[in-house]
């Protein structure tokens, strides 16, 4: 990186440590820690609950999930708008008129002590491996820019982060949540604008989508019914449904940032709001990526986009490398010429040329893939990279090598601050859980100033736990995947707990803690048996923790009834 680059960046990350401090100031207890006392209004509640979601994980991982695979994870956004509003109905008026620090203690009230603490671990255990995941994305920038070792850019990226969030607390979260949000829209509208305007003299925005459509990028909407099909409409609005209704509805992550609110008006406003700009913000961050592969087809591309992997491909097998290489720098320079002309008979209308030359530009396509993918899988096999594929590296690579200095140094520092925004509230949401749902439950409250420094150090330990678990991220491939993956492992058991307790009056603790265990067994054996795909298993998990405490609070109750006929 440039002089400039490196000013932008290091300023940028040091005003926001500063203005964390600064909005993070005056705490004195765990009211003010954990809850910023309940004065956030609608505008900071809406930018915090994306910020949470939207980690760096998006805007890094995201353009690189369009690249490779196409626009077609937008449809797992598509339940989103739907659980706003169940949960705005539901969820917001009871956590609200309870006055909770948890979700999870509205569960005590509801049933008892045992299922609140294991739907406590369940989240903690779930949002704990998430968020290492998390601080893995902006370390893969430093490692990326310095050269360094993945595992120190790990320590210095969780490390830079507590040093707000352990003294601040939800204000400091909450704050700086809203800032970085406003800089990463910016910067991101930013970025959309330069891969367009450096494609080459004579191609336009149109001729760009036009070669990511044939490309197979575009694929906003895919209609088929498949089980194991990540993506499809289907998976999107059913599993995408159950997914969100339980992260925003269950997930202390997002129940912190909506109970902060000043009142239960701004509570439901911001989430509101939340499930409409979600989506086409979504859209338009995938449509980047479908622009950079689109850039790409008009200029050279590596043919691995992580370096630091190739390099050592290269230096282990120099022979084998080299032809590899060779390969594909003849097929790429036929590849671009083959999109310049595509591009010039389109302009034409001239259908008759046009139609072989699309077979013969897809078919170079083809090619270019093998060749990608026989590097990637020989970089996996002989462990030269931990990382399963370059997904990551695309967007990151593109930053790196194609835009002006300044610009490079800014989204450098945008994509650590979109961590830094989401990371924050995870570690805020994993203290505020493990003190009050396993510390001090069932215990008599504690001094004010006592709760805030168990507070700090519940943050300091969920912070070293979360860069450790970091340790082991770069084993996951696309880390956007990872992440979604891992919460559907849980999520579906906690939202089956959650909408028996709202909905089904007559079922008890031990009938909603027995189906929950069941639950997460069957969703876990149904996962490592690979019979559907992830999506589904928020379905799963939720059904059978509803279905087996129907029918065994229907035991119970006729048990019940027997005894009362004998007696």
């Amino acid at each position: 990186m440039s002089s400039l680059d490196w000013i932008v960046l290091l300023a940028t990350l040091i005003a926001m440590i500063a203005y964390g401090l600064h909005k993070g100031r005056g705490h004195s207890g765990a009211q003010s820690y954990l809850l910023a006392d309940k004065q956030m209004p609608w505008y900071v509640v809406l930018l915090g609950i994306m910020a949470t979601q939207a980690s760096a994980i998006t805007f890094l991982s995201a353009p690189g999930q369009a690249y490779t695979d196409g626009m077609r994870f937008v449809q797992y956004y598509f339940g989103l708008p739907i659980a706003m509003v169940v949960i705005c109905i539901t969820f917001i008026p009871i956590f609200r008129r309870l006055n909770v620090y948890t979700a999870y203690e509205y569960l005590e009230r509801r049933f008892d002590r045992k299922t609140r603490l294991f739907t406590s671990l369940l989240f903690l255990l779930s949002r704990g491996l998430s968020t290492g995941i998390s601080i893995y994305a902006p370390a893969i920038i430093l490692s990326s820019i310095l050269g360094w070792n993945i595992y120190i850019t790990n320590i210095i990226m969780g490390g830079l982060l507590l040093i707000y969030t352990y003294t601040g607390g939800a204000k400091a979260v909450a704050h700086t949540q809203k800032l970085q949000f406003l800089i990463i829209l910016a910067s991101m509208g930013v970025a959309g604008y330069l891969v367009v305007h450096l494609l080459p003299a004579g191609v336009g925005m149109g001729d760009a989508l036009y070669i990511a459509g044939k490309s197979g990028k575009l694929n906003v909407i895919t209609t088929g019914f498949n089980w194991k099909d990540k993506y499809n409409i289907w998976s999107g609005l059913i599993g995408g449904f159950f997914l969100a209704l339980s992260y925003f509805g269950t997930d202390q992550s997002q129940v912190g940032r909506y109970i902060t609110g000043k009142n239960e008006r701004e509570s439901k406003l911001g989430l509101l709001l939340n499930g409409l700009v979600k989506i086409p913000m979504q859209f338009l961050i995938l449509l980047i990526g479908a622009l950079v592969f689109a850039f790409y087809s008009f200029q050279p591309a590596p043919l691995y986009f992580n370096s630091s992997a190739y390099n050592t491909l290269k230096e282990r097998e120099p022979q084998s490398a080299s032809i590899a290489e060779s390969r594909y720098l003849q097929l790429h320079r036929q590849y671009e010429e083959q999109a310049l002309s595509i591009t010039r008979l389109r302009k034409d209308n001239n259908e008759v040329v046009l139609s072989p030359a699309l077979q013969q530009f897809s078919h170079t396509q083809q090619q270019i893939q093998a060749l990608r993918d026989s590097v990637s899988a020989n970089i996996s096999a002989q462990h030269y990279s931990p990382d399963k594929n370059d997904t990551n590296y695309i967007f990151l690579y593109f930053v790196k090598t194609a835009l002006p200095k300044g610009i490079v140094g800014l989204l450098f520092a945008v994509i650590i601050l979109a961590s830094w925004g989401s990371i924050s509230a995870a570690l805020n949401s994993l203290t505020a859980s493990s003190l009050m749902d396993v510390q001090m439950m069932g215990k008599p409250p504690m001094s004010q100033k006592k709760e805030l420094t168990y507070g700090r150090l519940h943050t300091l330990c969920w912070g070293i736990f979360c860069i450790c678990v970091a340790m082991f991220a770069a084993r996951l491939g696309s880390l956007i995947e990872a992440v979604n993956v891992l919460g559907s492992l849980f999520y579906g058991t906690i939202l089956g707990i959650f909408l028996v307790a709202f909905y089904m009056k007559r079922s008890n603790g031990n009938a909603v803690f027995t189906a929950a265990v069941i639950a997460e067994c069957c969703v876990v054996i149904i996962y490592m048996l690979d019979i559907v795909s992830f999506l589904w298993l928020n379905v799963v998990g939720a059904l059978v923790v509803v279905i087996i405490s129907y029918i065994v609070s229907f035991i119970l109750s006729q048990k019940n009834v027997d005894t009362h006929a004998g007696q």
